[in-house]
């Protein structure tokens, strides 16, 4: 019973896939764990604000729950398979069922970051492997590791020294600001997807996914720009 419901849950996903609705669904559930992951990753981010101590200390704490950190990163790392691929294939279709005739009326409805949305959400990707390989892997040129006087990994000196290089800091900050036009859109998309915007609710919905992205700007924006002055140092 258990293989022939295994396939008849394939069988299930499939169907999905295979429908232009099923995709779109299937992109805003992906996006909406992975805009979940991102408020968790600026709330650990957050803690640079409490001096090397706090951050050390939450690097710290992370690292000794590795089957549950690993584990947390492969669900993330499938969730943006599917995101990736899903969105690229809904993206091929809308090019490939586009008018030209309809070229002025599409540009009037629709906003800058989501005429980009492909664009960004490729620049985050590309983005992301670099920032895995930077701050996880530390296999990024110039990376330094080393030890704060607790022998913990000094996560506040590595990301000190990482910004203190202008060209990387504005890398960063590129970045942050692409993730800013990608959620943007991609949120509100997101409650439209899922059926949970109507007249009513849009205005708000649209102000809440501008807020939220906002947040993201300011948020993981202010520790490149004011680590690159040397304010945080």
């Amino acid at each position: 019973m258990s293989g022939d419901l295994m396939e008849s849950q394939a069988k299930g996903l499939l169907s999905i896939i295979n429908e232009s609705v099923g995709r779109k669904i299937l992109v805003a559930v992906t996006g909406f764990f992975m805009v979940l992951f991102v408020v968790a990753h600026l709330a650990g981010n957050l803690t640079i604000w409490g001096g090397p101590d706090w951050i050390n200390a939450y690097g710290h704490h992370l690292h000794r729950l590795p089957f549950l950190l690993w584990s947390l990163r492969i669900i993330m790392l499938v969730i943006l398979g599917a995101h990736v691929f899903l969105g690229v294939i809904l993206t091929l279709e809308n090019w490939k069922a586009g008018h030209a005739r309809y070229a002025v009326v599409r540009r009037q409805r629709t906003t800058f970051p989501g005429r980009t949305m492909i664009f960004t959400g490729f620049f985050l990707f590309l983005f992301l492997v670099y920032h895995v390989l930077h701050f996880s892997l530390h296999l990024a040129p110039g990376v330094l590791v080393r030890e704060d006087g607790f022998g913990r990994l000094d996560i506040y000196s590595m990301i000190v020294d990482a910004f203190a290089s202008r060209p990387v800091a504005a890398v960063y900050f590129a970045a942050v600001f692409v993730l800013f036009l990608h959620t943007s859109h991609g949120v509100l998309s997101l409650f439209q997807t899922l059926g949970l915007a109507n007249d009513r609710t849009l205005p708000k919905l649209g102000f809440f996914a501008k807020f939220l992205s906002a947040v993201f700007l300011v948020g993981f924006g202010l520790i490149p720009f004011l680590a690159s002055f040397a304010v945080l140092n």
